[in-house]
């Protein structure tokens, strides 16, 4: 495919992610980089965490994105007594002929999201987590491959700790994104007061179909990622593993664990898809600043020595991106 070809393209697909935004806009207040990120997810295939106070639309958010991508749609609530078996399926004993009949759990939709995900133990998180990553399930002696598209937007609540399981670093790397879903702004609370207050709700319709969240993803593929961008976000990650060899000797004691491979490969994606959702066939460093935060933030383990001077890993990113040469 030429340039001209690409940029066309890429310029229909902006479009297109416009219009999706617009309709789930009918519904939304106020959050539009939660959006963005939730599209982010949807053009590269990578899971999303989010994470906020009760009460701030996170499971709206995800609600009115299938309705206007015209998926299937599930929804978990994850509690303390949940078994790996209500997530992923289990197998039904038939006694008229004594054979077992698969029972696929609601893990087998394109929009899943797993409602405060800290509350299952880790059984659970880990039976999901691997569905995430290998995009199918056993069940019994079977495998099953799950839908396409298949996302997870998983969300938890930061402020109650009793009754909750953490996730594992390990577990939660899995996750492209990390979204932090602050509470609107006054003026946009008294928008919300007044569209949702009235007998008639709003609701979002189906604009796009699975044909054309396919050809978002291949779209993908055409946009460029130049070398010294490239470089820039090998620096950014190497800074979080050795600061010292990035001139940044403050923070070798603040960083426990720096941030995985994993890392790089989802800033790529995520700063191109942020490229294609600006109608942009090429990504710059800007568009790796922009994302850098939602990619890292739950990559980073901090030290006792940081977290007791009330260091947070959204700090060390932002030391990083102020540190590092912009190519």
């Amino acid at each position: 495919m030429d340039l001209k070809q690409a940029t066309n393209q890429i310029a229909e697909q902006a479009e297109t992610l416009a219009r999706i935004r617009e309709e789930v806009n009918k519904v939304m207040v106020g959050q539009e980089k939660l959006i963005d990120r939730l599209l982010i997810g949807l053009i590269t295939g990578g899971h999303v965490l989010l994470e906020g106070v009760p009460g701030i639309a996170k499971t709206t958010a995800v609600r009115t994105l299938s309705d206007a991508l015209g998926l299937q749609f599930q929804r978990i609530s994850f509690t303390p007594d949940l078994l790996p078996a209500d997530v992923v399926g289990t197998l039904i004993y038939n006694p008229k002929d004594a054979t077992f009949t698969p029972k696929k759990g609601p893990v087998f939709t394109n929009l899943l999201l797993a409602d405060e995900i800290n509350r299952a133990p880790a059984k659970v998180q880990s039976a999901l987590l691997e569905a995430m990553q290998e995009r199918q399930v056993t069940i019994g002696d079977d495998t099953y491959a799950l839908p396409k598209p298949f996302l997870v937007m998983a969300t938890q609540n930061p402020v109650e700790q009793e009754g909750t399981y953490p996730l594992p670093e390990a577990q939660v790397d899995r996750f492209m994104l990390k979204v932090l879903v602050n509470t609107p702004s006054r003026d946009d609370e008294r928008r919300i007061m007044d569209r949702f207050t009235k007998k008639l709700s709003a609701h979002a319709e189906r604009v796009v179909t699975p044909e054309k969240i396919a050809e978002l993803r291949d779209t993908l593929e055409q946009v460029y990622c130049d070398e010294k961008v490239g470089d820039y976000i090998l620096d950014i990650v190497f800074a979080t593993r050795d600061p010292k060899s990035a001139n940044m000797e403050g923070l070798a004691g603040q960083i426990q664990m720096g941030a995985s491979p994993r890392a790089t490969l989802c800033l790529n994606l995520a700063a191109r898809a942020n490229a294609l959702m600006h109608g942009r066939a090429y990504a710059t460093p800007q568009d790796v600043k922009e994302i850098a935060h939602d990619v890292l933030r739950h990559r980073i383990m901090l030290t006792y020595e940081a977290e007791a001077e009330n260091m947070t890993s959204d700090m060390v990113i932002d030391k990083i991106l102020s540190t590092i040469p912009v190519p």
